[in-house]
């Protein structure tokens, strides 16, 4: 069977949206200790960078009130969001929300982490990059840990799941 091709400018958003969808990421929560108590956003645009230095990066949207707190603290902690977080995601999108409500943390050298998360990354801000409307944010790896017993959240096609849900699911059976 050979796709249909819809060929639209990218300056559609919804097109845009639609498509890049179709790329399955995983989802995190970029928190930081700030001196009012912690702060953090949920991010899926987190991706490694360099090995050495071994720098990470992430998207933030131009709007964002949590990110101007995130970066005053200069340090911060990736949480890799584990597949049951999907309403720790959804909360850590909001505005308004204590985020942080009911969860279970830990310090640690960036910022806070989430007791049941996948991966902590504890990092410092390097450098901010102008992206349309959002800012590439580039981080130096300070330290970081995983636990090999959890799977990830994803992202894929406008919902969260886990992977072992999305392997074989096609759009009938959503």
């Amino acid at each position: 069977m050979t796709p249909q091709c819809r060929l639209a400018s990218p300056s559609d958003p919804a097109h845009f949206r639609k498509v890049l969808g179709r790329l399955p990421t995983g989802v995190v929560a970029v928190c930081a200790q700030h001196r009012d108590g912690p702060v953090g956003m949920a991010c899926n645009s987190f991706t490694s960078v360099s090995l050495d230095p071994a720098l990470v990066s992430f998207s933030v949207a131009v709007s964002s009130t949590t990110w101007p707190l995130v970066r005053e603290c200069g340090r911060l902690c990736v949480n890799v969001l584990a597949a049951h977080h999907s309403t720790v995601a959804r909360r850590f999108s909001l505005r308004g929300e204590d985020r942080f409500e009911g969860l279970g943390l830990h310090p640690r050298v960036g910022g806070p982490g989430l007791d049941d998360a996948v991966a902590w990354i504890d990092c410092e801000i390097e450098s901010e990059l102008d992206a349309g409307d959002h800012v590439i944010v580039l981080a130096r790896v300070l330290a970081l840990e995983s636990r090999p017993d959890a799977e990830a959240l994803l992202f894929w096609d406008g919902r969260y799941g886990a992977f072992t849900e999305f392997r074989n699911t096609t759009k009938e059976d959503r």
